[in-house]
């Protein structure tokens, strides 16, 4: 990369970087959070060593309190990195982010900007338990003025990262927990990528499919199994849920004419439902198959890691909804016709 340091960094060691460098870089850039100094999840380990205790500020175990001064530090000239923890914490938080964070720029008619990123742990895939395995981007992508970011990668965690901080506007940063130990090549130095922005992982023909986070792994290795029986599937990571790049999916289906959408999250009002819902809107002509959707079972996240892997989208979940929308192995409902979810 031309000079350019690349290091084969785990997931945790690029968003330890990506805080680094943007604490060195901007002053103004302060961590907050429970156990911050410690680093629990290795994230933020030694930034106080390097930067002190008044950039880097352990907390009181209150996150309703933790994201209020988040947001009151960022109204006020710093930017702020709120550590959270797990994802279900910010249900403690949840009147400080939807009230005030996601309305302040709005009700104060652009007179303050909020770079505020609430930075936590989302979803399943180690056996936590449903206090801290629940997929929080659905509720987080139904409210204005906060984006909402899902890495599924260490390179994509960088850098999107670092452009989160950037930003002048409340950002919902989630990791997958179970991502932490995953291992890419990371460059040292400025690698930004900009919130908004999809990427294709694998080119595809026949069925486009969507995703973000853990699932693009489900999702790249059912495109394998795919590819054997003759389907070759296009795999997006979306990487950013709020805004989200609409348009490199509809140009997709416009290619593919089948689309599944791919999420760790509810059925009800989850991010699935919304890229099935965008994609019936803009892009029916260009359909040759009702859309599917992949979602986690409507129960609770279980602790056993068993019966977790049952709730979550799987790879095997993926071959099955492809392989019906493009009519292979399709099976047909009391009535004989074509089966379709909940048949």
């Amino acid at each position: 990369m031309g000079g350019v340091i690349v290091s084969r960094n785990t997931y945790i060691a690029s968003i330890r970087q990506a805080l680094t460098e943007e604490m060195r870089r901007d002053e103004s850039v302060i961590l907050i959070g429970e156990d911050v100094r410690l680093g629990v999840f290795a994230g933020t380990r030694g930034l106080c060593d390097e930067f002190g205790p008044d950039r880097v500020i352990d907390t009181p175990i209150s996150e309703l309190a933790v994201a209020g001064a988040g947001i009151g530090a960022a109204a006020t000239g710093l930017r702020t990195v709120v550590d959270l923890m797990f994802g279900t914490f910010l249900y403690l938080a949840m009147d400080q982010i939807a009230n005030q964070a996601g309305n302040m720029r709005y009700m104060f008619g652009g007179q303050t900007s909020l770079p505020v990123v609430f930075m936590t742990q989302n979803g399943g895939g180690l056996g936590a338990g449903p206090h801290h395995s629940q997929p929080m981007h659905p509720l987080f992508m139904n409210m204005p003025l906060i984006k909402v970011v899902v890495p599924s990668n260490p390179f994509d965690a960088k850098g999107l990262l670092k452009a989160a901080i950037r930003d002048d506007n409340p950002v919902v940063f989630l990791n997958q927990l179970s991502l932490g130990a995953t291992r890419a090549e990371v460059p040292e130095g400025e690698l930004v990528i900009p919130l908004g922005v999809g990427e294709i992982k694998r080119q595809g023909s026949d069925v486009t499919i969507c995703s973000a986070g853990l699932a693009v792994h489900r999702c790249m290795e059912a495109a394998e199994v795919l590819a054997s029986d003759g389907i070759e599937a296009e795999v997006i990571d979306l990487r950013t849920l709020k805004p989200w790049d609409k348009q490199l999916v509809i140009d997709s289906v416009a290619k593919t004419g089948r689309f599944i959408a791919v999420d760790e999250s509810y059925p009800t009002c989850g991010a699935a439902s919304e890229w099935a819902a965008t994609v019936a809107e803009f892009a029916f002509s260009d359909l040759k198959a009702p859309v599917r959707r992949v979602s986690n079972t409507d129960v609770p996240m279980p602790f056993n890691p068993d019966l977790e892997r049952q709730v979550m989208p799987s790879a095997a979940d993926v071959v099955e909804a492809a392989r019906s929308t493009v009519g292979v192995g399709i099976g047909v409902n009391a009535d004989g016709m074509p089966a379709v979810d909940g048949d």
